[in-house]
C-alpha cells in the first residue's frame, strides 16, 4: 500500500486534475500498476475550425442570389390599317414576367403599367379674343415634342402603385405627361400654366389622352394582358408602347415595342399617287374635272 500512495501522490503532482480523472492507475496482485491505454487518436491534431468550415457544402453556407425580374411584351398586331369607316379598334398587348417571386405575386405586389405613346410633334396652342367686335388670335404659346396620343392602362389606380415623383418623372397619369412650352412667345407663367392646362384638356376630350386603371390583368402567375382603347381620330405614324414593371412600388424592369399605324385601301392609295407624284396627280385631276364637266353638259344639254 506504501508504494501505491506514492505513485498516486507523484502523479497527482505531474498531471493536472482532469487528466488525473481521465487516467485510471490499477494495480495487479504484486502491487505494480498496470498499463494505460492511451486513446486511439491521440496522436492526431485537434480540428480546427477552417476544417469544419471545408466540411460544409457550399449551398449550406450561403444561399444564391435571385435573378432580377425582366419584363417582355408583344402585340397582338404590329400594325393597325386605317380605311374610310374606320370607327376606332381595342388594342391587346401580351407580357410575361421572368424571374418572378412567388411570394410576392401571391401578395399582389407586382404591378405593371402599360403605355401606347403616339408620335412626337410640336404643337400651337392659341386663344380667341375679341377684337373690335370679331374673334381673333390674340395669344399663342408652341409646344415642343407633344405626344399626339398617350394611352395608359394599369393594373391598379397609378396612385396606389407609387408614389407621385415616379409617376411624374415616367408620365404614369395624364396630369404626368410632360408638355414642354417654348419660350418665344414671352407668355407669363401664368399664361403658359393656362395654355399647358388647355392643352391637356383639348386632348382628354379628344380621347387621344386616356387612362384605364385595372386595364392589365394578371392571367396566370407570370403572364399578363393589357387592354387600349384606340379612338377613332388615333394619329398615324409611329408609335410606341412602354412596358413598366413595379415590385412594391419600386420599378424593377421596362421595355418597349413599336406599333405602325397608317392609312390603308383606296384612300392611302390615292394619298401616295399625289405624294409621289404630284404632277400626274394634278393633271389627272384636271382630265377628270374636264370630263366631268362636259358630261354633265352632254346629259343635261336642252334641245
Amino acid at each position: 500500500m506504501r508504494g501505491f500512495g506514492t505513485i498516486f501522490l507523484a502523479l497527482s503532482l505531474l498531471l493536472p486534475a482532469g487528466a488525473l480523472a481521465q487516467a485510471t492507475v490499477e494495480t495487479g496482485a504484486a502491487g505494480k500498476p498496470a498499463a494505460v491505454d492511451a486513446p486511439a487518436d491521440a496522436d492526431k491534431p485537434a480540428a480546427t475550425a477552417d476544417d469544419a468550415a471545408a466540411a460544409v457544402p457550399p449551398a449550406a453556407n450561403a444561399a444564391e442570389p435571385s435573378l432580377p425580374e425582366r419584363i417582355e411584351i408583344g402585340l397582338s398586331t404590329e400594325t393597325i390599317a386605317i380605311t374610310s369607316d374606320f370607327s376606332g379598334v381595342d388594342l391587346t398587348i401580351f407580357g410575361a414576367v421572368d424571374n418572378i417571386d412567388p411570394l410576392v405575386q401571391r401578395q399582389g405586389r407586382y404591378d405593371v403599367f402599360v403605355v401606347l405613346e403616339g408620335p412626337q410633334v410640336n404643337l400651337v396652342a392659341r386663344r380667341k379674343g375679341r377684337v373690335f367686335g370679331l374673334w381673333m388670335n390674340v395669344n399663342s404659346q408652341t409646344f415642343a415634342g407633344v405626344p399626339q396620343s398617350f394611352l395608359i392602362s394599369s393594373t391598379r389606380q397609378p396612385q396606389d402603385i407609387t408614389d407621385s415623383e415616379t409617376l411624374a418623372r415616367l408620365s404614369l397619369g395624364v396630369n404626368d405627361i410632360r408638355l414642354r412650352p417654348e419660350g418665344g412667345e414671352h407668355n407669363s407663367e401664368a399664361d403658359v400654366k393656362a395654355f399647358t392646362e388647355a392643352l391637356r384638356r383639348l386632348k382628354e376630350r379628344g380621347e387621344l389622352y386616356q387612362e384605364f386603371p385595372s386595364g392589365v390583368r394578371f392571367i396566370s402567375q407570370s403572364l399578363f394582358r393589357a387592354q387600349l382603347r384606340l379612338p377613332a381620330n388615333v394619329p398615324l405614324g409611329h408609335h410606341i408602347a412602354h412596358a413598366y414593371l413595379f415590385r412594391q412600388g419600386v420599378l424593377v424592369a421596362q421595355t418597349q415595342s413599336g406599333l405602325d399605324i397608317r392609312k390603308a385601301g383606296l384612300e392611302y392609295q390615292l394619298y401616295r399617287f399625289a405624294q409621289v407624284h404630284s404632277l400626274y396627280y394634278g393633271l389627272a385631276s384636271v382630265a377628270l374635272a374636264l370630263f366631268v364637266g362636259w358630261l354633265g353638259r352632254v346629259m343635261f344639254k336642252k334641245d
